[in-house]
């Protein structure tokens, strides 16, 4: 099913007798999810687009592409850098704003701009009654009561079919520069980046690819006297020898490029910094030389590891207190769920968001995006 606009989606709900799949590129959805698709590319176009206001609202199926070519018209773009996720996972399509904010999908730049929630000002979607909700508008505010905006956003279409966003977005701006420095060790990586995100000189980058030659990144935005001025500062820092490097290195890190094409699973672990040396070590105590991809400064550390991997990796993340999700697959890995078992409360928690949002259990526990 392919719905055109708003009231075709409510009345599909509204009419459905078993589970729905909301499904908007197909780029990025984690395993693979049973039910009735669907298709929220029918819902596209800019409906707003406030350039000095900073304020875009766009409905949910407009491809990414033509979102970012509109706004970089006016000089403008997504904070949140939208990571890519076709190469990785091995799909096609286009991938489309609502199943960005599902998805809660975010590059290397949260570590210093924020996630895509934090730029979310309002949100339309089809609840599990079939009725249509509208929350926040298009300014930032506090709010009372359920936030429905942030509880949208990284839901995966359990909670309801988004329609419409309105996003707060910011200026491109005048240059960047990649610091590198090669060869350090996971914890020497962890310490130098957190160096330089402790620093006052506005990192909007810090990455760690250990994938064969170790090699350790830090990105600085701005006005280019800025930049000069910070990038500077930075190499002065106590640690490694950092080089100036030339090109945009950070699509790789953003769609994890160095592990597309390549056969394994590919888990995506969410845990302290400072913890990510000590998890990637245990797990390489099991699975020697595994290829390892430190983003936001080791707070998300991409693996690429065997399909026997799960109960070593899941261990080794539960003793941090972190999680890591299963997000591409490997052949015989069929019955290892995606997304890691919630905590009691949390559980508790969630099952009473989704009565409360899908009455009738209409929407796929996981959701695609």
């Amino acid at each position: 099913m392919r719905p055109v606009d708003e009231a075709e989606v409510a009345e599909i709900v509204r009419g459905a007798n078993g589970p729905l799949v909301f499904k908007g590129g197909g780029t990025r959805g984690l395993g693979t999810v049973a039910g009735e698709v669907v298709e929220t590319g029918g819902l596209s176009g800019v409906t707003l687009h406030e350039p000095g206001a900073l304020t875009l609202v766009v409905r949910a199926g407009t491809p990414v592409a033509e979102v970012e070519a509109r706004l970089a018209a006016e000089g403008q773009r997504l904070a949140f850098e939208v990571p890519d996720m076709r190469g990785l996972l091995g799909t096609a399509g286009a991938s489309t704003i609502g199943g960005v904010i599902a998805a809660n999908a975010s590059g290397p730049r949260r570590v210093q701009a924020g996630a895509a929630r934090d730029f979310l000002l309002g949100v339309r979607f089809v609840d599990g009654r079939g009725e249509v909700v509208r929350n926040g508008g298009r300014v930032m505010k506090n709010v009372t009561g359920y936030d429905l905006v942030k509880l949208m956003a990284g839901s995966r279409g359990t909670l309801g079919c988004l329609t419409e966003v309105s996003l707060k977005v910011l200026p491109i701006p005048e240059t960047q520069a990649t610091l590198v420095a090669r060869g350090l060790t996971p914890e020497a990586a962890v310490t130098a980046m957190a160096r330089a995100l402790g620093s006052p000189f506005e990192v909007t980058g810090a990455a760690h690819l250990d994938c064969g030659a170790p090699e350790t990144r830090i990105r600085i935005e701005g006005m280019a006297g800025s930049v000069a001025y910070r990038t500077g500062r930075l190499q002065a820092l106590p640690g490694p020898l950092w080089e100036v490097a030339t090109g945009d290195l950070w699509p790789e890190v953003r769609d994890v490029l160095p592990f597309a094409g390549r056969a394994g699973a590919v888990w995506r672990l969410h845990l302290k910094p400072s913890d990510a040396p000590g998890v990637l070590a245990r797990v390489r105590d099991v699975f020697p030389g595994v290829p390892a991809i430190f983003d936001w400064g080791g707070g998300l550390l991409w693996l690429l590891t065997p399909a026997d991997s799960a109960v070593t990796v899941r261990g080794a993340v539960a003793a941090t207190g972190g999680h890591a999700t299963l997000w591409r697959a490997a052949a015989g890995m069929e019955e290892v769920p995606a997304l890691p078992p919630e905590a009691a409360g949390v559980a508790a928690l969630t099952a009473g968001l989704r009565r409360q949002f899908d009455p009738r259990a209409l929407f796929a526990p996981q959701g695609v995006a």
